[in-house]
């Protein structure tokens, strides 16, 4: 994933949650909120594996 995918990524997560604070109520919106968090932070962890792994092979 590139840094520019991650961006795309970690924005369109931003907006879906900001969707869920507008659209959603209580519980409901809190569960969105948590797996889009997730979803971010897999995304990031992701790209922080394969930067690593692309630094080990140079």
């Amino acid at each position: 994933m590139t840094t520019k995918r991650l961006r795309i990524a970690l924005a369109i997560f931003v907006l879906m949650g900001g969707l869920a604070g507008v659209l959603l109520r209580g519980e409901v919106r809190l569960v969105v909120w948590i797996f889009l968090a997730g979803l971010g932070l897999k995304s990031w962890i992701v790209w922080q594996k394969e930067r690593m792994d692309g630094e080990k092979h140079h």
